[in-house]
Formats: structure tokens, sequence, C-alpha cells
């Protein structure tokens, strides 16, 4: 690789936030009030995320160039906002002011509190003369609220060069109560010889590289469209940091010091471009993402972190046979912390719906390569055999209602029915998954294809496999679950319309999915 990994540690790339600071008033941090700006300063558009009943947060994040004075004295800037219950803010029903901080970037994290429950709210900022676009944003039901229906759409994987965004404007248009986003939100390298778009740097190590890549994304009209159009609940997977990475262990030469570093850049970068709530103190190399958002009784949604806590994959990864490794016992994807708390939230639960929203597959992949012996992919749940199975019998011995699992990662769309034993395609269907194609990675992608019928005959668990782009659309009551996959015949082009490839529901107290 070009990069030299001796020189980036030289560079004393020891990266801290200021996470707890991010939420203060622009008057408690004492922040520059400016009359004016060279230019809008919210190109980077606006967002919002993490709602609860009485609360969202709401995100904007400053064009430094625009800042004169105040940045080169780096100083906190305030920055005004207005909330309003319709869209042309003919009432404000709340304003005030937040500290963009230097230290995470002049980016804004305002954690809005006392709204009402299960409510649509508008936003927008206000810095030096200069107005930013309104951004919708809901509140989650009451917690104790009989909610009759909720809608929202889960999407990820989006590399830039691959491809346009058309499917985020397609979910914009949808004005969804939520909107989920299972990872690969950047890609920190290029790969693919058909690119369309091209990054701003081959590959990136540095918070400042990772900044970068972050504000080219942001800059597109289709994903800043996505975010203003309804709340986020984002969390990451791999490209967010390097490809297939695994707690310290990275791919390639990278030592686990130089991950880490890497790691603390990635994750701040993360935190100051997402409408994201964290626990406040978190810094560095470790940033706890797992968190829980409940919309009433209807649905309890467990955001997982798949990636931070995970032992290496095993047997060198890839579509492998077993080996020793991967039968090891105790192999972890979750890491104990993250699973103790996952199997107490899945003891727990009341909701109708209880949805563990991750990065990498979990029904069983089944392949044979020209010797017969049966393949894994080391990557995703298969990879973990032995957790898999111990978070299966939770779920059957705790008998949670309705379990779905939302999946990203795989760049295809699948519907895998989730068995009580993966060994026994005849075993009791305990869950249902749905796993969502990417945005744009892979490219244009296909429909048919020999591996798509080779795949479904090797494995009767699953209902549907497809790949090509687009997202998952979600329509919940208290009775039917139904998921429509949204696909694209082409990224390569901007513009293409949607249309639903294949629907499928699931009946309430009925695991297992059907086609509708």
């Amino acid at each position: 690789m070009a990069f030299n990994r001796r020189t980036f540690l030289r560079q004393g790339m020891h990266v801290t936030t200021l996470l707890a600071a991010s939420t203060l008033s622009a008057s408690a941090l004492g922040a520059t009030r400016l009359a004016r700006v060279t230019a809008n300063p919210f190109y980077l558009g606006v967002a919002s995320g993490d709602p609860r009943p009485d609360s969202v947060v709401i995100w904007t994040r400053l064009a430094r160039e625009t800042l004169g004075n105040a940045l080169s004295r780096n100083e906190p800037v305030a920055v005004d906002y207005e909330i309003a219950e319709t869209a042309n803010f003919s009432t404000i029903y709340r304003k005030g002011s937040a500290a963009a901080l230097p230290e995470l970037g002049y980016s804004v994290h305002l954690d809005l509190q006392g709204l009402n429950p299960g409510k649509e709210y508008y936003y927008r900022w206000m810095l030096g003369g200069e107005v930013s676009n309104v951004g919708r944003t809901k509140t989650a039901p009451a917690l104790d609220a009989t909610t009759e229906s909720f809608r929202f759409g889960f999407a990820s994987c989006q590399q830039y060069e691959h491809g346009y965004f058309t499917a985020l404007d397609h979910m914009a248009k949808e004005r969804f109560d939520l909107i989920v986003h299972l990872g690969d939100y950047i890609y920190e390298e290029t790969w693919g010889a058909n690119n369309v778009r091209h990054h701003n740097a081959p590959e990136i190590y540095t918070l400042d590289d990772y900044r970068a890549r972050y504000e080219l994304y942001k800059q597109d009209p289709d994903l800043q469209a996505a975010h203003a159009s309804a709340p986020w609940a984002v969390t990451w997977d791999d490209h967010e940091v390097d490809d297939n990475y695994a707690n310290a262990i990275a791919v390639d030469e990278q030592t686990p010091k130089q991950l880490l570093i890497r790691r603390a850049a990635a994750y701040q970068a993360f935190y100051e471009f997402m409408p994201i709530r964290l626990p406040s103190g978190r810094q560095g190399a470790s940033m706890q993402i797992y968190r829980p958002l409940q919309f009433g009784t209807l649905m309890d949604m467990i955001i997982l972190d798949t990636r931070q806590y995970r032992n290496d994959q095993a047997c060198g990864d890839g579509m492998k046979p077993s080996c020793d490794q991967h039968r090891e016992p105790n192999r972890t994807l979750l890491g104990e912390a993250q699973k103790d708390w996952l199997f107490k939230r899945l003891r727990t639960s009341g909701s109708t719906w209880n949805v563990m929203a991750q990065q990498v597959m979990m029904g069983r992949l089944l392949r044979r390569n020209e010797q017969e012996e049966e393949m894994f992919l080391m990557d995703i749940w298969d990879g973990y055999p032995d957790e898999r199975d111990e978070l299966l019998a939770r779920l059957k011995s705790a008998q949670t209602p309705n379990p779905i699992v939302l999946t990203g990662d795989i760049h295809s769309n699948w519907v895998n029915n989730i068995l009580s034993d993966f060994s026994n395609e005849s075993s009791e269907v305990i869950a249902t998954e749905f796993v969502g194609t990417s945005i744009t990675s892979g490219g244009d992608g296909s429909d048919a294809s020999n591996t798509a019928a080779q795949t479904l005959s090797d494995n009767s668990h699953v209902k549907f496999y497809n790949r090509q782009r687009g997202y998952v659309s979600c329509y919940l009551s208290k009775d039917l679950w139904q998921s429509d996959y949204k696909i694209l015949d082409k990224v390569s082009e901007p513009g293409h319309p949607i249309r639903t490839r294949a629907s499928f529901v699931v009946e309430a107290g009925n695991p297992g999915a059907l086609e509708a």
C-alpha cells in the first residue's frame, strides 16, 4: 500500500473527543455569535435521529471556510435553531441556540428535550444571516402507547464511486416514520473497475481524511434529501473504518496499535457527521453504539454492533471449509457486554415486534466446493456458529415475541427463515430475517443468475434472493409485518425509477416469511 504507517504513528494521531460537551448550550460554552459568514455554512445539509417519545437529536455541520476569525481563533460558534409543527414555520414551537465545537469539526448535535410523543416536527438552523434547508423529524410514540401502525425503511452500503444515490431520494419521498441505516455509510477505499464517480483520495487513515470523505458523501443531494425527510437510526459496519476489520485486527499488515489509532479517528468522524445520541464521555477507539429504540408497544428496535467486539474471522476469512479455529467454543461476534445486554432486552421485552438491526447475515448460507465440502462465509454469523446457536436458544427459551432481524452488508436482497437448528432444515422457525441490498455498492447488479437458483436449492430456509440495488420498505401493525423490496434497474445513471420487486409478510405469532 502507498501509505507509510510509520509516518502515521509519528504524526501523533492520538484522537480524543469532547462528546459530552457537544450537548451543552452555546451560552454555557461561551460560543461566539457571528453577525455574518462568508457563504452558506450549511451546505452539508441537516439531519435528525435516535427519536424517543420526548426527544430527538437534530444535527448540522458548519462549513469551516465560512467562519472567518472564529475559525482562526479556534472558538465555539453559536448556531440558532427553530422548531415548528408545520413546514412553513408559521408558528415557532421553540427556538434557541447550540454550540458548534471546533474539537468536533464544527458539528452540532442538539438533543431536543420536552417534545410531545408521536409528533411530527420541522427544524432549521441559522447563522450569520444564512438559513439551512428545512428538516422533518418525528418523535417516537409514548412507551405505553398502543400504536396502530409504523412505517420505516432500511438501507446500507453506499459506495459513492459505484453509482448514484437515487434510492435515497426515493426513500425521502416515502416520508417514513424512521430510516434505519445498517452501515457502510462511507467507504474508506476505492475499488471496482467501472466507477461512475470518484473519491477524493484512494484510501483514508487520519481524522482529517475521514472528515473529508464524509464531507464528499454528505454533499450528495439525494443523501441530504433522505436525511431531511425523517429521523434516522444509524450503526456502522466495517467500511466506516477498514474493510473486514475485527475489533483491533486488520485484514492486512496493520498492527493492532495502528488499527486502533485509525479506529479512533474513524469513530470520531462517524460521531461528528451522524445525528446520533451517544453516552457522554465515550472517546477514542472505543465507542458504544449499541442501544435500544422503542416505539410504543408495537416495536422494540435493538441497534447492534457486530464489528467492534468480535473475534477475528476464522480460517483466514472469506468462504472456507471449517477449521479448528472456526470450531472453537466461545468465539464471539457481539462481545460479552453487548451480548448480555441483548439477552436481557430480549428476555424482558413486551413489544409486539422485537427487531435486531445489525450488520451481517444471520441465516445459514450453505455452499459446497468442488470436493463437496461445506463452505462457510467467515465474516457473517456462519463464522460464529456457537454464538448464533446461543442467541437462537435464548430467543426460543425467552419466547421473545415476533423476533425480526434486519441485515445489510452483503449487497444483495434475502429473506431468510431463522431456524432453531440450521443443521436440520426441518427444524422450527423461530424468527425472520430481512436482508437489504446495497444503495450502490457493487454497481447495477442483476436479478436472476445460476448462483441464485443454486442458493435457493441448497438453502430451503431462504425464501428470496436478488442482487439489484435499492432498499426495503417496512409496514407493521399489531397483526402483520410487511417488507417490500424496492429496486432500481440501474445506479450507474442518475434518476432511475423505483419499483417493488417482491413483498413478504410475517403474521404476528407465526414466525417465518410468506410471499405477499
